[in-house]
């Protein structure tokens, strides 16, 4: 699963600034219940990324419980933040 593809899963569209507000809370809501759920270590990583760029996304502890995965995390944050999109 892609970007575009969970955006038109949660949102019904591949572009945030569509979006209405309001939907955003609703969206964040099946997103998570979804992470807590999936089990491929790609999806929920997806899925997290998704997340955290909501500003929804569980702690690294919680979320991943393998130190890679929260490193490729950090990692990802760290991306984020050097291109000022936090």
């Amino acid at each position: 699963m892609d970007m575009e593809h969970l955006l038109q899963r949660y949102f019904g569209t591949t572009d945030l600034s569509e979006v209405q507000v309001d939907a955003i809370p609703a969206a964040t809501e099946r997103m998570l219940v979804d992470f807590g759920l999936e089990k491929d270590p790609g999806q929920r990583f997806v899925l997290w990324s998704l997340l955290y760029m909501l500003d929804a996304a569980p702690d690294l502890d919680i979320a991943f419980k393998d130190e890679t995965e929260r490193e490729a995390a950090r990692n990802f944050m760290d991306m984020v933040a050097a291109s000022g999109q936090e």
